[in-house]
């Protein structure tokens, strides 16, 4: 009788045994990635639309801006609901020379004060 081997066979069922398990291990890491992936593709998605929402509500207040900085419309909003209207011009009154400096805008009075200080003795001394 020929007698049989057991620890060929043990040997081979632990080989089998390692190798379903790392091929299952590998299965389920495979899995594992692969679910990921595609959850962060859906939560791409969704930030790409949220992007997406946000440009367009960007777009429409940028118009809406525009539209509300419109001088005719501030004129209309003045006049009508705020009963404004134009400034006479016995109401103006000078607040100081033209800050732009262009004489043909500067008033009688103050040529006048000019003429008067080109025309004062030097003291000798800065502005005094």
């Amino acid at each position: 009788m020929t007698r049989y081997d057991d620890r060929r066979d043990n040997v081979f069922l632990l080989l089998w045994t390692l190798a379903v398990i790392a091929t299952a291990t590998a299965l389920l890491l495979y899995l594992g990635v692969r679910v990921r992936s595609i959850e962060l593709g859906y939560e791409l998605g969704r930030a790409q639309a949220e992007l997406s929402k946000k440009r367009e509500v960007e777009r429409v207040l940028s118009l809406e801006r525009a539209t509300l900085e419109a001088p005719e419309r501030i004129d209309l909003v003045a006049r009508t609901l705020l009963g404004m209207d134009d400034v006479p011009t016995a109401r103006i009154v000078p607040a100081g020379p033209d800050p732009t400096g262009d004489p043909k805008n500067r008033a009688a009075g103050e040529q006048d004060d000019e003429d008067e200080v080109a025309r004062a003795p030097e003291t000798g001394e800065d502005g005094l």
